[in-house]
């Protein structure tokens, strides 16, 4: 029961979240006319605004693939319920970010802009560059650089030879360390963008993301396990 309410508490906050960003997508805050804003007020290919939705893009990409690859390998209605709130809501999300660059007119993928450059390079400093401790810290990219809280390829091919309960806490242990690293991802958001519907969007992440750690460490207990951190 205390894992179905907490569940419900998560689901509404995110429903909230992104009623908002339906209703105030239209409306593009300006960036305050500085150097990572354009002439017609859209965030700059090198602010904040733009590098948050790429690269978070990105990483709900990642969320949704381990999400499905887990409903093919376990029948416990809890992480398959789980799976499925966290595939719709992110791809959901994801298509958000990416119709925020179309109506920016920025490029999905940057141009000589590594991930993450866009929390390293601003403020507050807490958040950047933020990928926790350990061999799982991040997922590496073409050019080195740690998007936070990525699992590897490696962990991909385990997740998707696992069967059962062995898969059931592969993923939530995966999935709480992707959490982990969207909430540092989001928080930075939250504090560099200035795109009003973005920072609802980002807090929204912060918020429901943080409330569905909760759940995946008491998942994780029921299962005679622990997150990896």
């Amino acid at each position: 029961m205390t894992v179905r309410l907490t569940r419900t508490h998560w689901v509404a906050i995110t429903a909230v979240v992104l009623a908002l960003l339906f209703a105030g997508a239209a409306t593009v805050a300006s960036a305050g006319g500085d150097e990572h804003t354009t002439a017609a007020g859209a965030p700059g290919g090198d602010s904040a605004d733009a590098g948050f939705a790429r690269d978070m893009a990105v990483h709900h990409q990642q969320a949704v693939e381990m999400s499905f690859i887990v409903r093919d390998r376990t029948e416990d209605a809890d992480v398959r319920r789980l799976a499925y709130d966290i595939a719709n809501t992110q791809a959901n999300q994801r298509g958000m970010l990416l119709g925020w660059l179309d109506m920016w007119g920025l490029p999905k993928v940057g141009t000589g802009i590594g991930p993450m450059a866009w929390m390293k390079s601003g403020k507050p400093s807490e958040h950047a560059g933020h990928t926790g401790e350990g061999e799982h810290a991040g997922h590496e990219t073409g050019d080195g650089s740690l998007m936070p809280g990525m699992a590897t390829q490696a962990e991909l091919d385990r997740l998707a030879t696992a069967k059962g309960r062995q898969a059931e806490i592969l993923y939530l242990q995966l999935m709480t360390d992707h959490h982990k690293g969207g909430v540092a991802m989001a928080q930075g958001c939250a504090g560099l963008c200035t795109v009003a519907p973005e920072k609802s969007l980002a807090q929204g992440m912060v918020d429901a993301q943080q409330s569905e750690l909760s759940l995946m460490a008491d998942m994780l207990k029921e299962r005679g396990a622990a997150p990896r951190s």
